[in-house]
């Protein structure tokens, strides 16, 4: 049973992981830092050095930035310097417009940033930013969560200083979670208590209708709801739940001015634990507080998972979102504990080893690929039919299978990472 101090302890965790934010979580969190360190020098600087780990380096190359119609981290930097607003979080950017677009390409095109690698610290998600104005400096650091601050300074004085914190502590909020405790919470917790995860549902489906009025990206959601998607795909539950899902995630990777919101630090992942969950009640008639119920579930479950696998890793975050997605597509289907940890045994044992080659349009091929292998394994799930510990990776304690995930994506995986990002930042373009 869990305890009254404890579910509050895991709601609070949840309002603090599912959060709205506008663009790629990577680049926007590196505007997030700017914007801070020109709020603690207090002026607008005149030039803007960053040091950042290899993973924000790599999600943040090839995504655009929502209101600018330009890709990558110079634009991003740059409206952080200027118009950013550091207390909107990951909503950073809400006040661009088309005049600060033109003073951050002047900002640009003047030489005013620096961008490094950050080679001493080794948190995958690091970002220094120091600013500097009429002979003032300012600095702020960002480690180990998108908007986790852990040093301020103003010229010679500190304002802050958590270097030391673990980021597994900041992350998971102090609550240590199983599979079993999400499902008794979302299942046990009044609803009342969790009404709050519908906005999930409005700001993810407006991303998604903005995904199919407009051409954003490789337009794959507009693709499978046209002609050709329904004639292969055919016009069912299972097209559906694809078609939204890709449509919210190609107007959030081509840069769409709309938030969206997300889980773990990602936009993409806040789509893919919402969007399948929020298809399937509506087409399969399910309660709201069934939606309530099963939306928890899926947000809660990847939390978990990210909080085993850390927020930056090699292994894509539609994995570990569209488990959460399977889990909660699996108790609308009217499934209970034993069928959602089959679910979970299914998913590790198919889309394990993914590979996240940075943020950009393309990612909307990789969630739907998730999202479909979800709902298979949810369809297994139901039928009691799932992957065995005389399998693979799988073991009989679905806990254990969890962290054989977290430890291929990130102590497995590492090596891959570092061979993407060479990869990823020595490729040849050839004008056509």
């Amino acid at each position: 049973m869990i305890s009254k101090h404890e579910r509050k302890a895991i709601i609070d965790l949840i309002r603090s992981q599912v959060v709205p934010a506008i663009g790629c979580t990577e680049p926007i969190a590196v505007a997030l830092c700017v914007a801070k360190a020109r709020a603690t020098l207090g002026a607008v600087p005149e030039s803007v050095t960053l040091h950042l780990s290899a993973n924000i380096l790599k999600n943040a190359m090839g995504v655009g930035i929502p209101g600018t119609g330009m890709i990558g981290l110079p634009i991003a930097v740059a409206l952080g310097a200027l118009i950013g607003r550091a207390d909107l979080g990951l909503e950073v950017l809400r006040d661009c417009n088309k005049k600060a677009v033109a003073q951050g390409r002047k900002f640009i095109d003047e030489g005013r940033i620096n961008i490094q690698l950050e080679t001493t610290d080794k948190d995958k998600l690091f970002i220094n930013a120091v600013v500097s104005a009429d002979g003032h400096d300012a600095e702020a650091t960002i480690r180990g969560g998108h908007t986790n601050f852990v040093f301020l300074r103003r010229d010679a004085d500190v304002l802050l200083d958590r270097k030391g914190c673990e980021a597994a502590a900041i992350e998971n909020g102090g609550v240590e979670l199983t599979l079993r405790k999400v499902y008794d919470f979302a299942m046990q917790t009044d609803v009342d208590d969790l009404r709050f995860i519908l906005d999930a549902r409005r700001l993810n489906e407006a991303a998604a209708n903005e995904g199919l009025r407009e051409n954003y990206g490789h337009e794959l959601g507009k693709t499978l709801c046209s002609p050709l998607g329904k004639g292969i795909m055919g016009d069912s539950i299972f097209s559906h739940i694809l078609a939204r899902t890709s449509c919210a995630c190609d107007a959030r990777m081509a840069g769409a001015m709309i938030p969206v919101m997300s889980n773990s630090g990602s936009g993409n992942q806040g789509i893919c634990t919402t969007m399948p969950v929020v298809v399937y009640a509506e087409e399969n008639h399910n309660t709201e507080e069934e939606l309530i119920r099963a939306l928890i579930l899926s947000n809660l479950t990847a939390i978990y998972i990210k909080q085993n696998l850390g927020p930056l890793s090699a292994l894509c975050g539609c994995v570990v979102a569209a488990t959460g997605s399977s889990c909660g597509i699996t108790y609308l289907m009217g499934g209970g504990y034993n069928e959602v940890s089959f679910a979970v045994q299914n998913m590790i044992a198919n889309v394990t080893g993914m590979i996240c080659d940075g943020a950009k349009p393309s990612c909307a091929l990789k969630m739907t690929t998730g999202v479909g292998t979800g709902v298979m394994s949810a369809m297994l799930a139901i039928e009691h039919r799932n992957v065995t510990s005389v399998e693979g990776i799988i073991d009989d304690d679905v806990d254990q299978s969890i962290r054989n995930l977290a430890s291929i994506g990130t102590r497995g995986m590492d090596t891959t990472d570092k061979f993407i990002l060479d990869i990823m930042t020595h490729k040849t373009h050839r004008k056509k």
